[in-house]
């Protein structure tokens, strides 16, 4: 199936128009420029004004511009990886100031009154909104951080901390948080436990990371052999296993207290639930697109649990930031151009890219916009 293709927005707009990539519908097989304008909301008192600088691509991008999970509101702006720098605070704002660098991950609201909220759990709110490609509860369309600003209130506003490369650090705000959180709130960050990762990508190769920041023994599951010298030799995993290799799935039952699986594609999920220790424990952060099946064998016998995990509550997202800049940990990413973006597209549908796209807004987006529309 075609990529759909991004085009890109001109710069020259009228009332505050967002320079943006935007994807006008599945039908579009090569861009062209489009010069009708998408408001950018206006800062109010409680809200944070921020420069893009940098904005990760991360699967979802791809599975809603193609409107996988049948949800897309076109025109879309993708982008929930998003870095900058504030350039204005509304007057109620105490967090931020002007020229803080700042990140947004994968919401920009929710109902901040119920249970949830009140317990740092914004991602659990019934009245969550996502980042782009959602109606917020003034009826206004969201927009991603595939453009030049966003508006966004306080509350769901990080900080990055010193030292922590934007560039590298974008992806944290998926990535990162999509797999700390689980870690964190099902025991596999406890030192010296064993913890697989299922799935070597962009949320995979976060995921060891963490697990060896936390102190813990890591093997890495995954249906490629080519990825073993990366998984042990370069991210430290102690041992790696091919899912599709019999030999090396039985050697392995029974090790590990949990596994993260990151993996969006669809597969059984018995053989990979007998690789749990009794009571351990598999948690889904990947997407598939058909129902899941597992025989209710597999988990009675062991005591063994199946959960989802869903991003991170935004106090959890900026602890998050903070133990990985304390430990060093950030995305491994390949820096892009706006121009690129239909291509690295096309590369992500393929699993071509190592292990993040992180699109160059600051530098590339303004500087191709203007030359398309020339």
């Amino acid at each position: 199936m075609d990529c759909p293709v991004i085009s890109r927005h001109s710069k020259n707009w009228p009332n505050g128009a967002c320079c943006s990539l935007v994807l006008w519908s599945t039908k579009v097989i090569r861009a062209k420029v489009l010069l009708n304008p998408l408001p950018c909301r206006s800062t109010g008192d409680d809200d944070v004004a921020i420069k893009i600088l940098f904005c990760g691509i991360c699967h979802s991008d791809l599975h809603s511009i193609k409107n996988e999970w049948g949800n897309a509101i076109y025109p879309i702006i993708p982008g929930h990886e998003i870095a900058g720098v504030v350039t204005e605070v509304g007057k109620n704002v105490t967090k931020f100031k002007a020229g803080d660098r700042v990140g947004v991950g994968c919401m920009v609201n929710s109902c901040q009154a119920c249970d949830q909220c009140s317990s740092g759990f914004e991602n659990n709110c019934p009245g969550m909104i996502p980042t782009y490609n959602s109606v917020d509860h003034d009826g206004t369309i969201t927009y991603g951080g595939y453009s030049d600003s966003v508006v966004v209130n306080e509350r769901f506003v990080v900080r990055f901390p010193d030292g922590m490369p934007l560039d590298k650090g974008a992806p944290m705000l998926c990535a990162g948080i999509t797999v700390y959180s689980p870690m964190k709130y099902h025991g596999l960050n406890i030192p010296g436990k064993h913890v697989g990762v299922l799935g070597l990508g962009g949320l995979g190769h976060v995921a060891v990371k963490f697990a060896k920041a936390f102190g813990m023994k890591v093997t890495v599951i995954s249906s490629s052999p080519g990825k073993r010298e990366e998984a042990l030799g370069r991210l430290g995993a102690d041992a790696f296993v091919v899912s599709k290799n019999a030999d090396e799935m039985k050697a392995a039952m029974g090790t590990v207290d949990g596994i993260i699986n990151t993996v969006s594609a669809n597969m059984p999920l018995a053989p990979l639930m007998g690789l749990l220790k009794p009571t351990g424990k598999m948690v889904m952060v990947g997407l598939p697109e058909k129902p899941l099946e597992i025989p209710p064998f597999n988990l009675i016998m062991g005591n063994k649990t199946l959960a989802g995990s869903c991003i991170g509550g935004m106090r959890d997202t900026q602890e998050m930031l903070d133990l990985a800049a304390k430990h060093g940990v950030t995305a491994d990413v390949e820096v892009i151009g706006a121009d690129y973006v239909n291509t690295a597209m096309e590369r992500l549908a393929k699993a071509d890219v190592r292990y993040r796209f992180v699109i160059d807004i600051g530098n590339t987006l303004n500087k191709d916009s203007t030359a398309a529309s020339q």
